[in-house]
C-alpha cells in the first residue's frame, strides 16, 4: 500500500477486523439458531467442510480409519449406538409388594349354568399384573403416654413410684407437625419442586387447612435446628477428603437487608469428588458471589479444588486448583462456525474425554500413569497449536484460547493425581437439582428460608449420592434426631451419617 497514507490503511485494517468479527458473530448466530445445542456435538466444520466431531471423529489423530468412503460426496457418518432393552414387568415391579386379588364367583353364581348343580373350584390362573398406587392421606394422631404404679413400693413405703412411658420428642413443640409431614413438605419442595402455595392447595384437598407461613416455618426450624448440627458434622468430614468440587449459580432473596428484592444473590455448592469415600454434597447460600465465601468455607481444606476459572476460588489458601476442560470445549464451541479454527480445539479436547473413558474403571495410581503417559503428549501438542494460532481480538475464539493460556496450570493439574477428573460436572451436575427448583419456586422470601433451603437440599442430595430414599432419609432424621440432640448429643453423628449401616438399612432406594 506504497502512497496510501497511513491513516487509511489503518481505517481499512479495522475495517477488515470488523468484517471479520462480524462474520464469525454471524456463524455463531446461525449455529445457535439452526444448529444442536447438544454439547455432545456431533458434526463440526473444519477448512470450509463438515467434518464428524467426536472421540471417533477422524481428526489430527489419525483415526480416519475407522471410517470408509469419507470423502465420498453426499455420505453421512452416523454414530453408532445401541438401544438400552425395554425393562419388562417383571423388572418394573420385582422390588414392589403383592397384593393378590382372587376374583371368584359369588355364592349364588356357583352353580351349573346347564345342570344348575354346584361347581367345584379346580384353580385359578394368573390374567395380568398391575400397579396400583394409595394417594397420601391426613390423620391426627393422638400420643398417649402409660404410666405405671409399683403396688409393693406403696404398700412398704405408702408412696407410689411412678414410671412413665419414654415418649420421643416432638419434631416442633405444641404443634400439630409431625415427623412424615415435615418431611412431606420437604421432600415436595426440594425434591419434586413443589412450592408452598402449591403445597398449600394440596393440603387443603386433603381436609387440612394449613398456610404457606406455616410451611415455610416449619421447614426452617427444623432445618437450623436438627439439620444443621448434621450438616456441620458432613462439613468437618468433607474438609478433611483429598478432592473438592465447587461450583455455584444465581438466587433471589426478597427481604436481604441492604439490598433491593431484585438482586441477585448466590448458592455455592461443595461435594466430594472421585475418590473411594461416601459422596458428600453440601449447599450454602451466601448473599454475594465474592471469592471470601469459598475461602471461609474451605477453610480447613488442603487438597485439590476443581471448579471453573472464576477467579474468586484463588482466595482459598492451602489449595491447589484444578481446571475444567468442559468448560474449555464449551468455549470453543460457541465460537464454532464454518470454517473456524475451534475446530481443532475441539478435536484436543474430545481426544482427552476419550482417553478418560478408556481409563475408567482403572486404580488411581494406574490412571495418574496412563495420564503421564497418553494424555500428557496430547496436552503438549493442544498447548504447540495453541501458539500458532492467533485470533481475532474480542472474537469468541480469542475468548477460548484466552481461557486456555491463561488457566494453564489448572488445566494441567489434571495429571498430579489420577482420582481428579478434568471436568468439574460433578459440581455442575450437583447444582443443577437446585436450579431444576429454583424454576418454580423462583425465589426464597428471606435469607434463613434460603439458608434453611441450603440444607435441606445437602441433606436431600447427599442421600441421593449415597442410594439413599431421600424421603426416607428425611422421615429417619426428623424421627431420631431431635430426641438424639436433646438429650445432648451434639459432637458425633455418625449413626446418622447415608452411608451408615442402620441408616443404609432403613433408607435404601429400592428403584
Amino acid at each position: 500500500m506504497n502512497g496510501i497514507p497511513k491513516e487509511v490503511v489503518d481505517y481499512i485494517k479495522e475495517l477488515e477486523r470488523k468484517i471479520e468479527l462480524l462474520t464469525e458473530m454471524l456463524g455463531v448466530k446461525q449455529k445457535k439458531e439452526f444448529g444442536q445445542s447438544s454439547e455432545k456435538s456431533r458434526y463440526i466444520f473444519k477448512d470450509g467442510e463438515e467434518a464428524q466431531s467426536g472421540p471417533d471423529a477422524p481428526n489430527i489423530f489419525n483415526e480416519a480409519e475407522k471410517f470408509a468412503d469419507e470423502n465420498e460426496p453426499g455420505n453421512i457418518i452416523i454414530e453408532r449406538h445401541e438401544r438400552k432393552p425395554k425393562r419388562t414387568k417383571e423388572e418394573l415391579a420385582k422390588t414392589l409388594p403383592v397384593e393378590k386379588i382372587v376374583l371368584g364367583l359369588p355364592i349364588e353364581g356357583q352353580n351349573c349354568n346347564i345342570c344348575e348343580s354346584g361347581l367345584k373350584e379346580i384353580g385359578k390362573g394368573l390374567v395380568r399384573r398391575e400397579v396400583n398406587i394409595i394417594p397420601a392421606k391426613a390423620y391426627i394422631a393422638e400420643i398417649y403416654q402409660v404410666n405405671y404404679s409399683c403396688p409393693a413400693c406403696e404398700e412398704e413405703t405408702d408412696e407410689s413410684n411412678i414410671v412413665k412411658t419414654p415418649v420421643p420428642e416432638p419434631v416442633i413443640k405444641r404443634g400439630l407437625a409431625s415427623a412424615s409431614s415435615v418431611a412431606h413438605v420437604i421432600y415436595q419442595k426440594y425434591v419434586n419442586s413443589v412450592p408452598f402455595y402449591r403445597q398449600e392447595k394440596d393440603w387443603e384437598n386433603h381436609g387440612v387447612e394449613i398456610s404457606r407461613a406455616t410451611l415455610a416455618n416449619w421447614v426452617i426450624y427444623v432445618a437450623m435446628k436438627w439439620f444443621l448440627p448434621l450438616y456441620l458434622y458432613m462439613k468437618a468430614i468433607m474438609l478433611g477428603s483429598p478432592i473438592i468440587n465447587a461450583d455455584e449459580t444465581v438466587v433471589q432473596v426478597l427481604k436481604e437487608e441492604g439490598k433491593t428484592p431484585q438482586s441477585e444473590s448466590r448458592m455455592w455448592v461443595y461435594c466430594t469428588g472421585n475418590t473411594k469415600d461416601p459422596a458428600i454434597v453440601l449447599y450454602e447460600y451466601q448473599p454475594s458471589r465474592a471469592g471470601e465465601h469459598a475461602k471461609n468455607f474451605l477453610k480447613g481444606f488442603s487438597g485439590f479444588l476443581v471448579c471453573d476459572a472464576y477467579a474468586g476460588y484463588n482466595k482459598v489458601e492451602g489449595v491447589t486448583l484444578c481446571g475444567c476442560w468442559a468448560h474449555q470445549r464449551r468455549y470453543y464451541e460457541e465460537a464454532m462456525h464454518k470454517g473456524s479454527k475451534a475446530a481443532t480445539g475441539i478435536e484436543f479436547c474430545n481426544k482427552l474425554f476419550e482417553l478418560e473413558r478408556e481409563f475408567e474403571g482403572l486404580p488411581f495410581e494406574e490412571r495418574q500413569k496412563k495420564r503421564n503417559g497418553l494424555s500428557k503428549p496430547v496436552l503438549e501438542a493442544y498447548y504447540s497449536w495453541l501458539e500458532t494460532v492467533k485470533p481475532l481480538e474480542g472474537s469468541k475464539l480469542a475468548k477460548a484460547v484466552n481461557y486456555s493460556r491463561n488457566q494453564a496450570p489448572q488445566l494441567k493439574a489434571f495429571l498430579l493425581d489420577g482420582r481428579i477428573e478434568i471436568s468439574n460436572n460433578r459440581a455442575e451436575n450437583k447444582i443443577r437439582p437446585f436450579v431444576v427448583a429454583r424454576k418454580n419456586f423462583l425465589f426464597f422470601d428471606t435469607p434463613k428460608g434460603a439458608k434453611s433451603g441450603a440444607i435441606c437440599f445437602s441433606i436431600i442430595e447427599t442421600a441421593k449420592a449415597n442410594g439413599l430414599n431421600p424421603y426416607k432419609y428425611l422421615l429417619y432424621l426428623l424421627t431420631n434426631l431431635p430426641t438424639y440432640i436433646k438429650s445432648g448429643n451434639t459432637e458425633a453423628f455418625d449413626q446418622f451419617l447415608p452411608w451408615s449401616d442402620e441408616v443404609k438399612a432403613y433408607c435404601k432406594n429400592q428403584a
